[in-house]
């Protein structure tokens, strides 16, 4: 059971998500122009993480967002989510292309360009996260014991069993002590194990290992 009273799943996530900003930007600080292999790494590498950001705002915009206007939460909040969320689409939609081009090409040049670009989708993304944090999270923690909000966790859980081991392998791939403490408080460790060991091996064979030079 989690004892951290102010940690939640979803500050977990944006633990794994600020981790990997700085992983990326790190990594294309240190690229070496003709370096294809390294290159073909990050732009992989960019492509989990832009799907695992991806895939955690459109669940919000399914399942989390109706459900607090349900329960009362402020429209106008849940709007300005809606809007930041679109702007983060936008953002890596444009990291993305920069990383794709640096993969092909292996160039300082391309490096330069998407670690720039990468710099301002670091900083839109960190904008919503603060603002998720400070304001929203407040008026959701109301309502956890609400059966409103205990169904959309159930939803929430039903996940392909290999979407749910990708997720675990890379959430606690390097998290930070505190968040890696609540996960394995909140989930029983042979499951924790079974999801992030052994069908979270694709993470950890293709992924894990860009972020270990």
């Amino acid at each position: 059971m989690a004892t951290d009273p102010q940690m939640t799943m979803n500050r977990v996530i944006h633990a794994a998500v600020r981790r990997d900003f700085e992983r990326t930007a790190k990594a294309l600080d240190a690229f070496r122009d003709g370096d294809t292999t390294r290159a073909a790494e990050l732009a992989r590498a960019w492509d989990h993480l832009a799907h695992q950001l991806t895939h955690h705002h459109e669940q919000e915009d399914t399942l989390i967002w109706p459900a607090l206007e349900s329960l009362g939460v402020d429209p106008v909040l849940l709007g300005e989510m809606e809007s930041e969320h679109q702007a983060m689409h936008d953002a890596l939609e444009e990291t993305s292309g920069h990383m794709k081009r640096l993969g092909a090409s292996a160039r300082n040049e391309d490096a330069t360009v998407a670690a720039e670009a990468l710099e301002h989708t670091r900083t839109v993304t960190e904008r919503h996260l603060r603002h998720e944090e400070d304001e929203l999270e407040p008026q959701l923690l109301q309502h956890v014991e609400s059966p409103e909000w205990k169904l959309v966790e159930r939803r929430l859980r039903k996940q392909p069993l290999g979407v749910a081991g990708g997720f675990f392998a890379w959430v606690l791939d390097g998290l930070p002590p505190r968040e890696d403490a609540y996960v394995r408080s909140a989930v029983p460790t042979p499951v924790v194990f079974l999801l992030s060991r052994v069908v979270g091996l694709g993470y950890r064979r293709r992924i894990a290992p860009v972020w270990r030079h």
